[in-house]
């Protein structure tokens, strides 16, 4: 399914960030995020997920079709590596977690507590819960974080494997990662003093 954003506006904390902001992601495409620090690609990227409203525009194609990752790791320490995929697995329904062990090299850890792990076997966890929601279209935010060498290339195939089934990814991220896909600069988009006047004007 193509996800397709027409004349997107967004805010964060009720201040417009991005504005007048179109762009669509196919099926076996990867849409790579880009722009300094602060001009809204995590704001994007949750109202994408459906996290948060937009202030104006339209968003088409997102409707349960998207798997979200943030800075966050979104996995309870209490838990194994095999409990916390399994649980995950249960959540969107799939029935095996074996390839996501396999896929970031988890196996040797499946019986340790995620609490247990280092920041970056965390990352690895995190990330891995991708590939039991089932989910086409996944939405990556700085995914890299803690990652080291060998993990970054781990992700990078997982995300070449992904979209050669026909899956497709946006991610915001400042590194390099040999994907061929189209590099967005939102920086472009910056929302302009007068659309922050025109949304005070209307909160008022």
């Amino acid at each position: 399914m193509t996800l397709t954003v027409t004349n997107l506006t967004i805010s964060r904390g009720g201040v417009p960030v991005l504005q007048n902001l179109s762009f669509s992601v196919a099926p076996g495409q990867a849409l790579i995020l880009r722009g300094p620090n602060g001009i809204g690609k995590t704001t994007l990227l949750r109202t994408l997920a459906g996290l948060q409203p937009e202030l104006s525009g339209d968003i088409d194609g997102a409707e349960d079709q998207i798997a979200y990752a943030a800075h966050s790791d979104g996995i309870k320490p209490t838990l194994t590596v095999t409990e916390n995929l399994q649980f995950w697995a249960s959540v969107f329904g799939t029935d095996t977690i074996q390839p996501a062990l396999d896929t970031y090299e988890l196996t040797d850890l499946a019986d340790r507590h995620a609490g247990n792990l280092s920041a970056g076997q965390k990352r690895r966890l995190g990330l891995s819960r991708l590939l039991v929601t089932g989910r086409p279209i996944w939405v990556l935010d700085e995914p890299t974080v803690s990652l080291d060498v060998n993990a970054v290339a781990m992700f990078a195939a997982a995300i070449r494997a992904h979209l050669g089934q026909g899956g497709s990814a946006i991610i915001a991220t400042h590194i390099d990662l040999g994907l061929d896909g189209t590099v967005l600069d939102v920086g472009p988009f910056k929302a302009t003093a007068s659309a922050v006047d025109s949304f005070d004007e209307d909160f008022l």
